[in-house]
């Protein structure tokens, strides 16, 4: 755990030298299924950027999980930060935009843009907005990280009571976990799933001190290619795919969950069923530009193969991350792996709604 300075009052405004940013956030790990036994507090896990802001005097900054500035991809977030009441403040919050009954994550990844004129006027167009859920500094420069979960809620509560700021709001929270479950349940379109936070907890910065708990669903897949690995002669990953409306097999994600006693094997079978059509429909790129290491070439298969993988999001048709091999389904036809099968995502818009300040 990261040693908390001392809990001094300072004078209006004025960053303490005791306070060092970025703060490192708290982070959470994951586990199957809530805690049963009490002393908890439950939030939900929203589906956006981990944002940590600060304000001290007339300098106002965000910083991502990562400790990367955001301020630049952000600015109408700058001027919501700077125009909340007090000063010497840092807050904990996720950067979401609200698009309909639900939330865009595509939207946010637009904004890191390398042109401030594209990034004003998507500002414009698709605001983001802030919503906060800890305090580990309080304005005035009042350090509350070794201060419990209840205490922090509450100068957070009573900081954004007075606050008439639009775009900033207040994320829900419960100590019944039946609730929480229910939240669980609607995970999947502007939730990603649920935090669960000890009440008498410290903000331990950049320890995994929370639990998460996301929901997990499965879908059935064409392998219609794959990928060697870096430096190696055996599969590294399988590429999914899934038919589209016009009969056209679209790439929708990867699985590189193999273990090293299967790749050979897996290798030569899939180097017997090389070949034509692979993907007909949208087709796998090459490195992005966030993952230069990971090699553009893949080799495409003819529809033989289907796998049913684990998944927790999808974001513009695609599994937003890698997914888990969880069986070999040679009882079922590649063309019935359609995206008709994926859930929907939920839209929980009055919780949203309850939420956010327009």
């Amino acid at each position: 755990m990261a040693a908390a300075p001392s809990r001094t009052s300072r004078g209006k405004g004025e960053k303490p030298a005791d306070i060092v940013l970025p703060i490192p956030p708290m982070e959470a790990k994951s586990v199957d299924a809530l805690p049963e036994e009490p002393g908890w507090e439950f939030e939900p896990k929203w589906d956006g950027f981990r944002c940590i802001a600060s304000r001290f005097g007339d300098d106002v900054e965000l910083f991502a999980k990562s400790g990367k500035p955001l301020g630049r991809f952000f600015p109408e977030v700058v001027e919501i930060v700077r125009s909340l009441p007090g000063e010497g403040f840092v807050v904990d919050g996720e950067l979401v935009i609200p698009v309909g009954e639900t939330l865009s994550f595509d939207a946010l990844q637009l904004r890191l843009h390398p042109a401030e004129s594209r990034i004003r006027k998507l500002a414009r167009e698709t605001p983001a907005v802030l919503i906060l859920f800890d305090m580990p500094v309080r304005p005035g420069g009042e350090n509350l990280m070794e201060a419990p979960l209840t205490e922090r809620r509450a100068a957070l509560e009573s900081f954004l009571a007075g606050a008439t700021v639009p775009g900033v709001g207040l994320s829900p929270y419960t100590r019944k976990r039946s609730e929480a479950e229910a939240w669980l349940a609607r995970a999947g379109g502007a939730l990603d799933g649920v935090i669960a936070k000890r009440l008498d907890g410290p903000y331990e910065s950049g320890e995994r001190a929370m639990l998460k708990v996301k929901r997990i669903r499965s879908a059935d897949c064409v392998v219609g290619g794959f990928r060697y690995g870096k430096d190696s002669k055996l599969v590294g990953s399988l590429l999914l795919g899934l038919f589209n409306g016009e009969g056209k097999l679209d790439h929708v994600g990867f699985t590189s969950m193999i273990s090293n006693e299967e790749r050979p094997a897996l290798t030569r079978k899939l180097e017997a069923l090389k070949g034509p059509p692979g993907f007909t429909g949208r087709a796998p790129g090459g490195p992005s530009r966030w993952s230069t290491e990971r090699s553009g070439q893949w080799e495409p298969l003819r529809h033989e193969l289907v796998v049913e993988v684990s998944y927790d999001q999808v974001t513009g048709d695609r599994f937003r991350h890698g997914t888990r091999l969880l069986r070999w389904r040679p009882d079922k036809a590649p063309h019935q792996c359609t995206f008709d099968q994926l859930e929907r995502e939920a839209r929980p818009g009055k919780l949203i709604e309850e939420v956010i300040r327009r």
